[in-house]
């Protein structure tokens, strides 16, 4: 089976959007998680000293991508013994115009042993996410609530029920195995789907990311699942826990705008609605 990648590269630092990055709000429009990804790709390749794990990701997404030439930039503001800080933005080119699509901050810290003592955690008892029992070899993404059982049907899945996601993150390039921290951020950015989908769909536009980790996952298969959502005056807050075949690794984090002029409505979507080549 093929494997599916956001973008192809020319090697030289050009990265060119495939149908797989594309997204539902326009046209050309890309997604979220093409955008993020090669943010993360481009941090990790800044390069990541011995010892030291990605803590944190932070994305502002601030314009609209678009399936235009991209390149990325970064930039090391801090170099420390326990932190390492990278600048990254992500541009985009219109013949001859550019222009800076989404930036933010990829944290670095050196890891070590836990202080002693016993502090607060969630009981396992309430970590309710458990993947299904069968997906396949396929990339097509699994959607369940609490009274509904797995289904890749999204349409089924659009209520105010608390919704849980099960995925296999795309390669961020063309035959690059993505890594355990590019998957990560890749499945995190369906925070926005999770907390803001509703009965109508969803109506709300993240306008960035922020990935926080304890670890690295493990496995192909991620799990993301709706732990808060707040919306006053057409602008949501959402939370999600993030999840791998060992348990829960981190946290993701979006702030999103209401974007109802180009509302989301999945019930009404065909199958073949989706531009990106069939996933199965």
């Amino acid at each position: 089976m093929a494997t599916m990648s956001f973008f192809t590269t020319d090697g030289a630092g050009r990265f060119d959007p495939t149908d797989y990055a594309l997204s539902l709000w326009g046209p050309d429009a890309l997604n979220g998680p093409a955008v993020c990804a090669v943010a993360a790709y481009a941090a990790e390749n800044a390069g990541v000293p011995d010892g030291f794990a990605p803590a944190r990701f932070t994305l502002e997404l601030f314009k609209s991508a678009r399936k235009l030439p991209t390149t990325t930039e970064t930039k090391t503001i801090r170099d420390g013994h326990r932190i390492r800080v990278v600048e990254v933005s992500v541009n985009q080119f219109d013949g001859a115009e550019s222009a800076t699509v989404a930036r933010g901050n990829v944290v670095f810290l050196k890891q070590g042993d836990n202080p002693p003592g016993a502090r607060w955690q969630r009981p396992a008892q309430e970590q309710t996410f458990t993947p299904p029992s069968s997906v396949g070899e396929g990339y097509r993404p699994w959607f369940r609530t609490e009274s509904q059982d797995w289904t890749t049907d999204m349409g089924s899945m659009q209520n105010a029920d608390r919704l849980s996601l099960y995925t296999r993150p795309f390669n961020v390039v063309d035959g690059q195995t993505p890594t355990a921290f590019q998957r990560a951020v890749i499945a995190a950015e369906s925070t926005s789907l999770v907390t803001n989908i509703g009965d109508g769909g969803i109506g709300f536009i993240n306008c960035d990311l922020t990935v926080a980790l304890t670890r690295l996952p493990a496995g192909d298969r991620l799990g993301v699942e709706a732990d808060s959502h707040l919306e006053s005056a057409g602008l949501s807050v959402g939370t999600a826990n993030l999840y791998d075949e060992h348990g829960q690794f981190g946290v993701g984090l979006v702030t999103a705008v209401d974007n109802t002029r180009a509302m989301i409505d999945f019930s009404k979507m065909k199958p073949n609605s989706f531009r990106a080549p069939e996933l199965s």
